[in-house]
């Protein structure tokens, strides 16, 4: 499986950005998705993730981030953003098999 991650920039606090991971190679293998983000000096933590019939999202995000799909596409969509949401977002992918794949990351910088 192969991700490849688009969409982040700058953008004002309290504005909207939709990240964007191109999905491609064996999926009929994959089993979840998932958004991770890292923030300067941070630990990489868990966005949000949706696997079949269900999904969850970090507490600080829910109700402002959206993760959807599409054949192609996973996305995440990010409402009223803060300048705590700058980070370098991470697509993921979770196999039936338990393999992970990560996409390439993309900065997202939310300016107060």
């Amino acid at each position: 499986v192969q991700l490849q991650a688009s969409g982040g920039g700058l953008v004002l606090a309290g504005g909207s950005l939709t990240l964007s991971c191109a999905v491609s190679g064996s999926i009929l293998s994959i089993q979840s998705r998932a958004w991770y983000r890292q923030a300067p000096g941070k630990q990489r933590e868990l966005v949000a993730v949706s696997s079949i019939g269900s999904t969850t999202y970090a507490g600080s995000v829910e109700g402002r981030f959206t993760i959807s799909r599409d054949n192609v596409y996973m996305y995440l969509h990010m409402d009223s953003l803060k300048p705590e949401d700058t980070a370098v977002y991470y697509c993921h992918v979770g196999t039936f098999a338990g393999r992970e794949y990560w996409g390439q990351g993309t900065l997202v910088t939310v300016s107060s």
